[in-house]
């Protein structure tokens, strides 16, 4: 892991950086929470298409970027500072499953429309709040020359809006990934509600037919754990953008807010409060960082990706609610905005595994839990 980012990796920062303050400002994350309103952010998915980030990660020869799991993370923790629309982080973590469990097949039907913006995924392929627990949701059995899938899992990301999802399915004692089209006959998609809007589902499939070019071959539950603790580590990133952005508008209220004749930022509890915010945002930023590195060389990840959630979800909930603090009253006015940060950060401290969670995973890879 390197501490310090390399002048290519701070331009990609910047890029993105002033893209989505152009292109995501809060009445656009706003207006996507209305009730009836198109969750479908185009324009935003336009530039970021153009951008080349729904590319980053993927080989040239599926029409991405060749880059790494380290440059989806420079966007993740720009859109966590952004609250940019989930579906692109969505559409991100089903590429990466099909391009590290799919094979040679799989990658050239699916990669290249994804990078080119022209297709939307979404993945059910871990127990909801425990990013660890690789089982199988769904059954798979054989009717001829297909497979029927049938089962039901749980918060599922933005699957209103997605035109695939892969799952995993118990094919006779075997693991098998399968990619489905999210609106074919058998898949029923149930919303569910949770803070801060629509996004989360429930996908129910009876009897879903699939062809065998669909189906990947028997995965291994290290496979689909290097999988999930991938996204969890960039959930982890995006956690570590919500707190940065919560800490730097608390720092610029406290600078203009005046109490008794003096800024607000000069009382030391506030200092201290800062304080505390910066030096656990930092904490969290560099075990992210530090566990999409090793996932991205190949590695299991499972220790730093625990360290990592234990860091970013403490980060993220200090942050934001000593933001509030900071701001007063007037934090919790739903017109300031800082309520987004807050929800968000509360969505993504949970879906994978709380801090608690993540430290079994810690006991079991060092052994504790025997």
């Amino acid at each position: 892991m390197k501490l310090v980012a390399s002048p290519e990796e701070r331009d990609l920062r910047a890029m993105l950086h002033d893209l989505l303050a152009a292109e995501c400002p809060t009445t656009l994350v706003r207006s996507l929470r209305e009730p009836g309103a198109d969750r479908f952010p185009a324009t935003l998915w336009k530039s970021l298409t153009a951008a080349g980030v729904l590319g980053l990660p993927f080989a040239e020869e599926y029409g991405g970027m060749g880059g790494r799991l380290d440059d989806v993370a420079t966007y993740v923790l720009e859109a966590g500072r952004a609250l940019a629309p989930s579906v692109v982080t969505s559409t991100l973590a089903f590429g990466i499953a099909v391009d590290r469990l799919g094979g040679d097949d799989l990658r050239a039907r699916h990669l290249p429309a994804l990078s080119a913006g022209e297709l939307r995924g979404t993945i059910a392929l871990a127990a909801p709040g425990n990013a660890h627990d690789a089982r199988p949701a769904f059954t798979a059995q054989r009717d001829g020359a297909r497979w029927r899938i049938s089962g039901q899992a749980e918060y599922v990301p933005d699957l209103d809006l997605a035109d695939r999802v892969l799952v995993t399915a118990d094919a006779e004692g075997e693991t098998i990934g399968v990619v489905l089209a999210a609106r074919a006959d058998g898949v029923r998609s149930e919303p569910l509600d949770v803070m801060g809007g629509p996004g989360q589902f429930r996908l129910v499939l009876d009897g879903v037919g699939v062809e065998d070019a669909d189906v990947t071959a028997p995965l291994g539950a290290p496979q689909l754990r290097a999988v999930s603790h991938a996204v969890a580590a960039l959930h982890c990133v995006e956690l570590v953008g919500v707190a940065e952005e919560a800490l730097r508008r608390a720092v610029e209220h406290v600078r203009e807010r005046h109490q008794f004749g003096r800024p607000l930022g000069s009382f030391q509890a506030a200092q201290h409060l800062v304080a505390d915010m910066h030096i656990g945002i930092q904490a969290a930023r560099l075990s992210a960082l530090a566990a999409v590195a090793a996932l991205g060389r190949g590695e299991s990840g499972v220790r730093e990706s625990a360290v990592a959630r234990m860091h970013a979800t403490k980060a993220a909930k200090v942050a934001t609610l000593d933001a509030h603090q900071l701001h007063g009253g007037m934090g919790y006015v739903l017109e300031t905005d800082l309520h987004l940060w807050s929800e968000r950060a509360r969505v993504l401290a949970t879906l994978d595994g709380t801090a608690d969670t993540a430290a079994s995973w810690l006991a079991e890879e060092v052994g504790l839990d025997s």
